[in-house]
């Protein structure tokens, strides 16, 4: 459902790991240029597609932010397993709602968090499991991008209810890296403030945040799109007892500093290219992955968990950051 840029993404991957039944969007001529694409059915509504007659294990959305919980909610009822493009809601509640439906028709909800698989990524977080860093004193996230006026223009993107905010629509995977490492955020304070695009968009273009985990680890959060010309960096920095970690580039995807007691870091493999948007490049596509986590876990005997309630506390963080809009 949603037949936009990153639409285009998922359905060469549903291609090439499984079976793309149908596609769907209310710009009739973009969902043509797709059917035809893939020899697929073609929709102008979900109601229309969901009470058809394809044969489909599983709805994969990809439509604006706003429309992800009311999407994912009839896709469950219809008795789909569902994969929700982030975020996955824009309020707490609308995401409770997508997992107690989840759970009532046992149906699974996968929401997409790309930048858990960037090698960089993965090699912290494995640091961090392994306690090699000792202690964890604070953190350091900052998402220094640059979305200019252009960008929002004839979009959803930059409308309250559509997007949500800049933290919902460029930087959500960040937080919910920050909550998969870190885990659950005390206290919050934040200072938010449109400086370059007050007739274009409905929210804020850059803020910065301190927050303190439950564990007692500090952090700071600077974010903004204001950066010249071009996105300049997404990156983390984690200070511990044993060690300094910096993941950085422009999404998390370059290993920049390392200094860890007694640890060399083995090989990391090649990561993927960044997701393009035109003239702008977001995180690294490593949506291959999901997929493959996303069947996996269907097909398994076992009853896996998803990522879905990690998913709600990454809407959590957010929607507590917001509460200083």
């Amino acid at each position: 459902m949603g037949c936009g840029r990153i639409g285009t993404r998922h359905a060469a991957i549903i291609a090439q790991q499984a079976h793309l039944a149908g596609v769907c969007d209310i710009n009739e001529a973009r969902a043509s240029a797709f059917a035809d694409k893939y020899q697929v059915p073609c929709f102008f509504s979900l109601d229309d597609m969901l009470e058809s007659s394809i044969d489909a294990d599983v709805l994969s959305i990809c439509t604006p932010n706003g429309l992800h919980a009311a999407h994912t909610l009839k896709g469950l009822k219809k008795k789909l397993h569902v994969l929700c493009e982030k975020p996955m809601a824009l309020t707490t509640s609308d995401a409770a709602a997508m997992i107690s439906t989840a759970a009532a028709v046992q149906k699974k909800l996968f929401v997409v968090k790309q930048n858990r698989y960037n090698p960089p990524v993965v090699a912290l977080k494995k640091m961090l499991d392994e306690n090699r860093l000792g202690k964890i004193y604070s953190v350091q996230l900052a998402c220094f991008w640059n979305r200019d006026n252009a960008y929002y223009k004839n979009s959803w993107k930059g409308k309250l209810g559509e997007d949500g905010g800049t933290l919902f629509t460029q930087f959500s995977h960040f937080i919910d890296v920050l909550y998969w490492m870190f885990g659950e955020v005390k206290t919050i304070q934040a200072m938010l403030k449109n400086s370059a695009h007050q007739q274009v968009i409905d929210f804020e273009d850059n803020g910065v945040a301190i927050m303190e985990f439950e564990n007692g680890i500090l952090c700071s959060l600077h974010y903004t799109v204001n950066a010249f010309k071009k996105n300049m960096e997404g990156s983390l920095t984690v200070f511990g007892e044993k060690g300094t970690v910096k993941i950085g580039g422009q999404y998390l995807n370059e290993m920049e500093y390392m200094q860890v007691q007694d640890y060399i870091l083995p090989d990391m493999p090649a990561g993927n290219p960044p997701n393009s948007y035109g003239h702008y490049e977001g995180s690294m596509s490593n949506h291959a992955e999901v997929y493959t986590h996303t069947i996996d876990t269907i097909q398994s005997a076992e009853n896996k968990v998803t990522n879905s309630f990690e998913s709600l506390k990454t809407v959590e963080i957010i929607e507590r950051i917001y509460t200083y809009r």
